[in-house]
């Protein structure tokens, strides 16, 4: 079991796949985006090894992140692998959905269980204008076929960005009337690259729920306030799914933390929105031991941090959001 100095159990881990992605997003990344090379990043057999590893601490969930991790080679076959790992019990992922009306199939049968699909908003004009490259209809087609192939409950993942979506908080959660689905509005994070823009352009979960709520009505609360994950959840009368609001900068969720990063390059960050990384990937390929990775590991979950210095203008600045993999 790996715990850190507070006591909390860490056991969950995002996997950033690649850097890469075939969108650019404003609040993710410049439009010109240089990604890295290939062979900075993990390789299969390398990524495979650190899931290994990591199983073998106790972590037993696991999320594949990108960039978008669907543009990866091999993406079919890393999820067999991963997801026949002894001791992983779950395993799913982040994606745009771009890819997924030919994926979803492939990645079900693989042993991928459950994705989150972004979505910002369903008006194709502001879908371009977010995205730069995106079409929407590509997106919704992929959220359709992952749910006829089993990766449910769907969850859709809604970045608020003022001047550009606050208005389609609404539409977007009219969705969960139809479908069985949780619709989820993520307060944007500050991180290099588009700093500026994701700190001045900032909506609150209050101001989001208040939209909701002056058109369609009161929300239900779900389960008494409890987190799920990161997300609380309310339900509107008489739908299917849920709203729910990741209030990472106004409403930190830290105290029930259970997760870590590692980014395409194998490093192992313990925070999303602190600098501080341990570099696994150099010491394999120096060929450290097994036992000295695990130690490394350990040591740093030990002293991973309580939460993002934001009310104190910490900015993490060392790695832009597609580096990472939210």
């Amino acid at each position: 079991m790996a715990l850190d100095r507070f006591g909390r159990s860490i056991s969950y881990l995002r996997i950033s796949l690649t850097d890469h992605c075939n969108l650019r997003c404003v609040y993710c990344m410049p439009e010109d985006m240089t990604f890295r090379p290939s062979p900075e990043l993990m390789q299969d057999d390398e990524v495979l090894f650190f899931v290994r590893l990591f199983a073998g601490l106790g972590f037993h969930k696991f999320r594949l992140t990108g960039g978008e991790p669907t543009v990866r080679a091999h993406i079919v076959d890393l999820v067999r692998g991963i997801a026949n790992t002894p001791g992983v019990r779950s395993v799913s992922m982040t994606t745009n959905g771009v890819l997924l009306s030919r994926l979803a199939r492939p990645l079900a049968e693989a042993g991928l269980q459950r994705v989150n699909v972004s979505v910002d908003t369903l008006d194709p004009e502001k879908f371009r204008r977010l995205t730069r490259w995106g079409k929407v209809e590509d997106v919704w087609e992929g959220i359709l076929a992952a749910e006829q192939a089993g990766l449910t409950p769907v969850k859709i993942n809604a970045v608020v960005v003022r001047g550009y979506n606050e208005q389609d908080v609404i539409s977007l959660a009219v969705l969960t009337r139809n479908h069985p689905w949780q619709v989820r509005f993520i307060e944007m994070m500050p991180f290099a690259g588009a700093t500026d823009l994701q700190r001045n352009q900032v909506v609150t979960a209050e101001e989001m729920l208040a939209r909701i709520e002056g058109h369609l009505g009161p929300l239900e609360l779900v389960n008494n306030g409890h987190l799920d994950g990161e997300t609380r959840l309310f339900h509107v009368p008489g739908a299917q799914g849920n709203v729910g609001f990741i209030s990472s900068v106004t409403q930190p969720f830290c105290a029930q933390c259970n997760r870590a990063r590692l980014t395409a390059d194998g490093r192992l960050r313990l925070c999303l929105l602190r600098e501080k990384e341990v570099d696994l990937l150099t010491p394999l390929r120096a060929g450290a031991s097994q036992a000295e990775l695990r130690d490394f590991i350990l040591e740093g979950i030990w002293y991973k941090p309580w939460g993002h210095g934001l009310a104190d203008g910490l900015v993490p600045l060392n790695r832009v959001m597609s580096e990472i993999g939210g």
